[in-house]
């Protein structure tokens, strides 16, 4: 009897992480979302030193006592960050409980709780090294160009986990041919562009447009008491066009090359992403950059990454593939 109770319980707590994992894990993608919203508002109030030099501490303690509004600022985006770490602790736990062996999920989860501690610790470089505030070290932009890299890998990992966890197919990378080419060049662009644009969001902060036109800021970001942050902030409007242009050819090759409805919706969804994003970028240069309009800015791009990462999903596993439900079953 107490074998089969067991059992019982053990196939009920089974039945729970499956119906739990999806919930959980596009929960978690969410979620990430915002703390990486919350995350430029750091950048933008420039409350990133509000908890000093010191990491994981806040000042030297765990909780800071009569705290400014910049370590308000910076302490709540840690606590958040670390709330994400909890979240993708217990994705891993649910998709080990959930799926059998092998189950893309496991690896979705492990990966994405990977980059989730590797974000902490590239955050911690940035406030250890002094990179915060209104710090205009060369080292910060290159800094800030990985953390973003990061950030968009994570949440592609998320994504994708909770793909798996809804009982999508795994991914098989091998005999994609020229699809798998075309998105491969495409997820690079993408990363390279955001990078980019970590960079020139940076250079809006510490050196704010110059009077007149979007022509007088470039003149004097290449004077010759410019910065390398400077001289890196026009790479990021170029890089867009040229991204934008390849991605949208992509979106039309994919649908001649795997022709289907997911697809097209996914490729239709891109064109419009980066037209609404194209818009918000020249209304931005516009407006000189202020911090609401980098926020929008900043969430169009996560949103043009998770669409771009989906059209390539879907385009991949457009070949006759199995699905792999959540208990690991075909």
């Amino acid at each position: 009897m107490s074998g089969t109770l067991r059992a019982t319980r053990g196939a009920a707590g089974t039945r729970a992480a499956q119906v739990w994992l999806p919930r959980v894990a596009w929960a978690a993608l969410v979620y990430n979302v915002l703390v990486i919203l919350w995350g430029a508002v750091v950048r933008i109030t420039g409350a990133g030193a509000g908890c000093g030099e010191h990491w994981p501490l806040c000042n030297g303690v765990v909780v800071p006592q009569s705290p400014t509004l910049h370590t308000v600022i910076e302490f709540s985006h840690r606590l958040t960050s670390g709330l994400s770490g909890l979240v993708a602790l217990g994705l891993v736990a649910l998709a080990f409980a959930g799926t059998r062996r092998g189950h893309p999920a496991r690896f979705g989860a492990l990966l994405s709780l990977g980059l989730i501690i590797l974000e902490g610790l590239v955050g911690g470089v940035q406030v250890l090294l002094g990179l915060t505030a209104d710090s205009t070290d060369p080292a910060r932009g290159f800094v800030q160009g990985i953390h973003l890299a990061n950030t968009f890998a994570l949440l592609g990992a998320l994504l994708l986990t909770a793909l798996w966890a809804s009982g999508g197919p795994g991914l098989r990378l091998r005999g994609q041919g020229r699809v798998g080419a075309l998105v491969g060049v495409g997820l690079l662009l993408m990363l390279l562009l955001g990078m980019a644009g970590a960079v020139t969001a940076l250079g809006d902060l510490l050196f704010a447009p110059a009077p007149g036109t979007p022509l007088d800021t470039v003149k004097r970001d290449y004077a010759a008491t410019a910065s390398v942050i400077e001289n890196l902030r026009v790479v990021h409007p170029m890089l867009a066009l040229v991204g934008s242009a390849y991605l949208l050819w992509m979106a039309q090759t994919l649908r001649r090359l795997r022709p289907s409805a997911e697809v097209s919706r996914w490729g239709t969804a891109l064109a419009v992403t980066i037209a609404a994003q194209v818009a918000l970028g020249f209304l931005n240069v516009a407006l000189k950059a202020p911090g609401w309009m980098q926020l929008l800015h900043l969430l169009m791009a996560c949103i043009m990454w998770l669409v771009t990462v989906l059209l390539s999903y879907r385009a991949l596993t457009g070949l006759g593939l199995s699905r792999v439900h959540p208990g690991g079953a075909p």
